[in-house]
């Protein structure tokens, strides 16, 4: 199947074709006729499967027809996913002459721009629970006529320490309202909690590709913990990556990994929960241009985040869950590009290297620095 196949309006198949977008992928595919029914969806589908257009291209259908009133709001967990849906909503509304607006609204940014941008009355509003909320109360967004609430990340804004943000902003809408949740992975919690916001909602779940790109070399160094960030250094000198993430989970060892690289003269920056959001929407954007050449992040800062020519992975925190690794390891390597994923391990972590192995059917070869060179170990 092609979108003009699934897609009523001509004009957002054609916005789609600019952008090089031809075949629908699976959860895009099974989405948009429930979607544009007007029916609640729950929707799990693997990182990279496309979910933003999932909602946005029947979304576009649904509200094509202007009206200057705020018509959808999408709940997004960090400010990098509100600005890619954003961009996304753009070059949809450009491309398709379709003509929807939307309008970031998160916290911890200058809320006059915001209440400014408000008056312009976008259709789509794009963010945080919190700020959306604390501009309902003002009666600076018109929450009574919003036909469309998506929460993206549900795994994240549903759990216990973000729910009670969403439950307060669902509250203020009408109760024939559209529900729609998107995550990479649902738990059963995650699916009782959505349930019991939603009316009999449809639950999509695709088939996850447990794979790995066979154009990655997996490369593993048996290093002493305490020796894991110089190790780290000296690979980035023989290794010679154009674009690389780095994977910690410990802020000060990401700090020190950074300062590190930067004292080597390497151009390296960081990406964790401590950042304030104009750094981190800094650092994102000088990653993405290619004026950065090292992000060093946790995997919760990295989270929805997609990057373009990563040829290398650093694993210094070694993670626990095998998905973790497929989803890292997967930042490289694609498109049929090759790519590298190197782990940096104690002999204590060696076990999870097996379990990566058996899971996925790959070879993580040994290695180790010998005279400036990697060589087998």
């Amino acid at each position: 199947m092609n979108f003009k196949e699934l897609v009523k309006e001509n004009k957002l198949v054609k916005a789609l074709e600019i952008e090089k977008i031809v075949e629908p992928t699976k959860v895009q595919e099974l989405v948009y006729p429930i979607i544009t029914e007007g029916k609640d969806v729950i929707a799990e589908s693997e990182t990279g499967s496309g979910k933003t257009l999932a909602y946005l291209v029947p979304i576009f259908e649904k509200y094509k027809e202007i009206q200057r009133t705020n018509q959808v709001i999408i709940l997004v967990p960090t400010h990098e996913l509100a600005m890619q849906v954003h961009n996304q909503v753009e070059r949809l509304s450009k491309n398709s002459g379709l003509g929807l607006q939307s309008a970031v609204i998160i916290g911890n940014v200058n809320i006059t721009r915001q209440i400014e941008k408000l008056k312009e009355k976008p259709q789509i509003i794009i963010g945080t629970a919190g700020r959306i909320h604390e501009l309902i109360k003002k009666k600076k967004i018109a929450a009574h006529t919003v036909k469309t609430i998506v929460i993206d990340e549900g795994d994240k804004l549903l759990n216990a320490d973000n729910v009670q943000g969403v439950q307060e902003v669902i509250k203020c809408t009408m109760r024939d309202r559209q529900l729609l949740v998107f995550s990479a992975s649902i738990t059963n919690k995650t699916l009782q909690v959505a349930k019991e916001l939603m009316k009999d909602p449809s639950v999509i779940k695709t088939q996850k590709a447990q794979t790995i790109p066979d154009t990655i070399e997996h490369i593993c160094l048996v290093v002493e913990r305490r020796d894991k960030l110089e190790t780290l250094r000296k690979l980035t000198r023989i290794m010679k990556a154009k674009r690389a993430m780095i994977f910690i989970n410990k802020v000060s060892e990401i700090e020190e990994a950074t300062y590190k690289l930067v004292y080597e003269g390497l151009k390296a920056e960081c990406l964790h929960g401590s950042n304030v959001k104009t750094d981190r929407k800094r650092v994102v954007e000088q990653f993405r241009n290619g004026k950065i050449q090292y992000l060093i992040a946790t995997d919760i800062a990295a989270r929805g985040l997609h990057f373009d020519g990563i040829d290398t992975v650093f694993h210094i925190s070694i993670p626990e869950d095998e998905m973790e690794y497929l989803h890292r390891s997967g930042r490289t390597g694609r498109n049929g590009q090759p790519g590298r994923s190197v782990l940096i391990v104690t002999k204590e972590e060696l076990p999870l290297i097996k379990k990566y192995q058996k899971r996925f059917g790959i070879n993580i070869v040994a290695k180790k620095m010998y005279q400036g060179k990697l060589v087998r170990g």
